[in-house]
């Protein structure tokens, strides 16, 4: 029953969220559901309580547990909209207080271990300078074809970014060459850029995987999304302007940008104190 409603909803929203958004609601629903062990229509909004004090004790942060609860928030809406319930569970619940902590971020030393440390696999050290150089997203990036990338300009073609929307993102001299002798030692024939041994575009879980394992080999945290991050964080340490990093990063909202101009302060008082010890 609940998997049943959860579908309609899914494929009713099927071309208003975007593939990542459908993936981290599914993740969200499946997880209160199996943490409250009801039927949709039986749940009361002190089990909704209770799932995110039990996300707040594991030491969700506050920015997760919002995500989560968004789902949660969507997915009823959506009952009351179908008339599957007569009151909606999500009413009275507050939506917790986004933290408004800086993104983490590689500094250039961690970011040249990560680079030394991936560069006896050429696909891996390709993949680790395309997400620093161009600060695409994961999904983003696995979906780029071999026809997306103008070489003479060092630009590439995000044909579906975040919300279905196109962009274009810059690489560097030192992509463009890391790109070049990945692909000219590769064997296989394949349309996309970074692909499996059977040419299909690689899965997002198998690039997670490698990042866990550079975590663990380099003893600092280092997933995908942190290169997206550093890219932003490095071109505000170079004083890059807002706008232009806004554009490349794909964000609507300027605000999402403003984070990595307070990074960018951050940046300069470290550069003032260590002058002045």
């Amino acid at each position: 029953m609940n998997l049943e409603i959860q579908e309609s909803f899914f494929n009713d929203h099927q071309s208003r969220f975007s593939p990542e958004t459908i993936r981290s609601y599914r993740i969200s629903l499946t997880q209160f559901f199996s943490f409250c062990e009801k039927k949709f229509d039986e749940v009361k909004a002190t089990n909704i309580r209770a799932w995110l004090s039990s996300m707040e004790e594991k030491g969700l942060r506050p920015r997760s547990i919002h995500l989560k609860l968004s789902a949660l928030k969507s997915f009823y809406q959506y009952c009351m909209e179908e008339n599957k319930i007569k009151k909606n569970p999500t009413l009275t619940i507050y939506t917790p207080k986004k933290d408004d902590s800086l993104p983490y971020y590689l500094s250039k030393r961690q970011l040249a271990l990560l680079q030394e440390y991936t560069k006896g696999d050429l696909r891996d050290r390709a993949m680790i300078e395309t997400l620093y150089a161009t600060g695409v997203r994961i999904s983003e990036l696995l979906h780029i074809k071999l026809e997306d990338i103008k070489w003479e300009t060092r630009q590439i073609w995000i044909r579906k970014g975040k919300g279905n929307k196109e962009r274009f993102v810059l690489f560097t001299h030192e992509c463009a060459e890391r790109l070049k002798t990945y692909l000219n030692q590769r064997k296989l024939e394949s349309v996309y850029l970074f692909c499996n041994p059977r040419g299909e575009r690689l899965s997002r879980i198998f690039v997670e995987k490698k990042f866990q394992g550079y975590s663990e080999a380099l003893g600092f945290k280092v997933v995908p999304h942190t290169m997206r991050h550093t890219f932003a964080a490095h071109l505000a340490e170079k004083n890059m302007p807002q706008s232009y990093i806004q554009e490349l990063l794909g964000h609507v909202n300027i605000n999402s940008t403003r984070i990595y101009t307070r990074l960018m302060e951050q940046a300069r008082k470290k550069q003032y104190d260590r002058y002045q010890s």
